[in-house]
């Protein structure tokens, strides 16, 4: 599978053949070196994920070696959409797949990318607007502005 993005993750293009063989495939296991090759996503973000979305946390052999099924890694290709293509936070991606149910979240891989409606995403999406961060500043400011002050006052009060 290709690097097609500057990111080095594979493009959808590789996503979609890859799917389409592990769909042929008749083994019902994966590790999770072979999901990260599948996927183009490292095995430390999928140790990540798992934590973050308890429903994708694949079982475990009794070497303790996760043993994924196939819906497991439609899972993973459902949340590398969301995540990296779609952009949304982990957050948002979590309430996106609890809104639409797994079933029907895992049905967006079969549209195409991009698809999302703008009202279901409002507010969820990762780039805050500028109005946003200089609220934000504003208020480490103001709180910094505070803490120099307490300090002063512990220092000359001790």
């Amino acid at each position: 599978m290709a690097d097609g993005r500057a990111d080095g993750t594979a493009d959808a293009a590789d996503d979609e053949a890859a799917r389409r063989t592990l769909r042929e495939s008749d083994k019902l296991y994966y590790r999770i070196g072979e999901v990260s090759r599948i996927t183009g996503v490292k095995a430390h973000v999928l140790r990540y994920w798992e934590t973050e979305f308890r429903w994708m946390a694949p079982p475990k052999s009794r070497s303790k070696q996760r043993l994924y099924r196939k819906r497991d890694i439609e899972f993973v290709w459902l949340l590398k959409r969301l995540l990296w293509d779609e952009r949304y936070t982990i957050a948002g991606a979590r309430q996106r797949i609890q809104d639409l149910g797994v079933d029907d979240a895992l049905a967006l891989l079969d549209q195409p990318s991009g698809g999302a409606d703008p009202a279901d995403t409002a507010g969820i999406a990762a780039t805050p607007s500028n109005a946003t961060w200089v609220s934000f500043r504003s208020a480490l400011d103001e709180m910094r502005g505070e803490l120099m002050t307490l300090r002063g006052v512990l220092r000359d009060g001790a």
